[in-house]
């Protein structure tokens, strides 16, 4: 539009060079959308389209389903598309099966990949609800997320953070610090907490942003299954040094989104982003 524009300018400047049978065309995109003969035209009025957000706690919610018809929720936030509940393949996005470690011995020596549930239930509406948990070797394959999708690195969740900061998710509705655990957080499942701003404290303000945060607890890398009802812990694909990688977590005594590095052993929720 602001080559319109100066195309008009300059035809005033230039003492009406254009002719009543010239043609003017108008292009928006690369496609001709209308043509108006000049000798029809008796002013060009521009305007600026005003687009409005909805307000925070308005959540449209997508869907996608997995290899193996897993249906989840997703949540676009700024530019990204997130998977708005936790991963729940047993298998890589090339069929082959992610081997599911109970014993908590095994699994503290484990190089490559494995996938557990929390206290090794098979309870179908607890993994329906907190999905599985997985060690980063099972993220370090690629194979992890649906076709189409993608483990985030440290950069995207660091994108993620900026987004909801600088457009008023922390709790008190600055644009500053690092506050948006509540807006991260589920409504239900966590822990109660009697400071304001902290996941715990009246609950029923979370999730503001839509990507419903769930405290699943984690395997240690000894083995041993904690906190879940307390936090809520995800892996990026990021590595970090030879034993380690790095994740982000949610505690529901506290009001940020946590950096966290952990043993590759450790299993962790997983949130796919689109690719």
């Amino acid at each position: 539009m602001k080559k319109l524009a100066l195309f008009i300018a300059s035809i005033a400047l230039l003492g009406g060079i254009a002719t009543a049978q010239d043609t003017m065309y108008v292009h928006q995109q690369g496609g001709t959308i209308t043509k108006i003969a000049i000798n029809k035209i008796d002013s060009i009025v521009f305007n600026e389209t005003t687009i409005t957000a909805p307000p925070l706690g308005t959540v449209t919610y997508g869907s996608m389903t997995d290899g193996e018809s897993n249906n989840y929720k997703t949540v676009t936030l700024g530019t990204q598309t997130w998977m708005a509940e936790n991963l729940k393949v047993t298998k890589f996005n090339d069929g082959t099966t992610i081997p599911n470690v109970t014993d908590a011995t095994i699994w503290s020596n484990l190089t490559t990949a494995a996938v557990c549930t929390y206290n090794n239930t098979t309870n179908a509406d607890t993994i329906r609800t907190y999905g599985r948990l997985y060690n980063w070797h099972a993220v370090n394959t690629g194979k992890l997320c649906p076709t189409g999708w993608h483990v985030p690195n440290d950069a995207e969740w660091a994108t993620l953070q900026n987004y909801l900061v600088a457009n008023g998710y922390n709790y008190d509705g600055t644009t500053s610090d690092n506050k948006i655990a509540k807006s991260m957080a589920s409504t239900t499942g966590w822990a109660s907490d009697l400071y304001t701003g902290d996941i715990g404290n009246n609950p029923s303000t979370n999730n503001k942003s839509g990507f419903t945060a769930l405290p699943g607890g984690y395997r240690y890398s000894s083995g041993s299954f904690i906190l879940i009802g307390d936090f809520g812990g995800w892996w990026s694909s990021t590595e970090n040094g030879t034993s380690y990688a790095d994740g982000r977590g949610l505690l529901y005594s506290n009001y940020s989104l946590s950096y966290n590095y952990s043993d590759k052993v450790s299993g962790f929720s997983i949130r796919c982003l689109r690719n």
